[in-house]
């Protein structure tokens, strides 16, 4: 039943009230309508407000003034709950979103830590990579040196030897000559040793292993790097 059926209705029911009401007045005798069905659903309703169409008979009723002031009471109260939901809500909003934010942060921090410890990783390794590349080259600088020092100890020893070696065999044709030249046989061999020994000799001094030596341009470098 829709809100124009019902106000009909409505017209109908008091244009029969005023019908029977004339009747009575006029004297005449008519048939009152009969009493409405007590199972039939009433509709009690503020007829000033919005009518709901939810069936049955309407039945308009006033309001007191306290049913008015509860009504406008209960009213403030849902608007009150409804701005507090409203509130609430909004701070929980704003919450949620600042725990976003601060997650947001906290991941970004967490991120530029792991590459700042990365990087400082990256340059430890580089620079231990560095120390080892010039430790070793020292250390093959040392044992070129060392090498050196030994190839020139050995140098100096063998020529040591050699030189040695010629005293001696001079000092020996020497003393052939005094002891064993005045021999009639040996006579002719006693002069050319004695020329031999007469003529100057060129004798270079053996080098010495201790002298300080040059580095070389790698070692100079190595030496440099540190």
């Amino acid at each position: 039943m829709n809100k124009n059926t019902t106000v009909v209705l409505v017209l109908a029911l008091a244009a029969s009230c005023a019908q029977n009401a004339l009747a009575q007045v006029s004297g005449r005798d008519e048939v009152s309508p009969p009493p409405m069905d007590p199972k039939r659903k009433v509709s009690r309703q503020v007829c000033t407000r919005t009518i709901q169409m939810d069936g049955g008979n309407l039945m308009c009723i006033q309001l007191t003034d306290a049913q008015i002031r509860a009504e406008i009471a209960e009213q403030e109260r849902q608007a009150r709950e409804r701005k507090e939901a409203e509130e609430r809500a909004a701070r929980e909003r704003a919450e949620r979103e600042r725990a976003e934010q601060l997650a947001r942060e906290e991941a970004a921090r967490k991120a530029r830590e792991a590459e700042e410890a990365r990087l400082a990783a990256e340059a430890a390794r580089k620079a231990q990579e560095e120390r080892e590349r010039q430790e070793k080259a020292e250390a093959e600088a040392r044992a070129r040196q060392l090498a050196e020092q030994e190839a020139r100890e050995a140098a100096e020893r063998e020529c040591r030897r050699l030189a040695q070696e010629r005293l001696d065999g001079r000092a020996l044709l020497a003393s052939f000559v005094d002891n064993y030249g005045k021999l009639e046989e040996n006579k002719g061999i006693a002069g050319q040793i004695t020329t031999f020994l007469g003529k100057a000799r060129k004798v270079e001094p053996c080098p010495s292993a201790n002298s300080t030596q040059r580095l070389s341009q790698t070692d100079n470098q190595v030496v440099k790097s540190r």
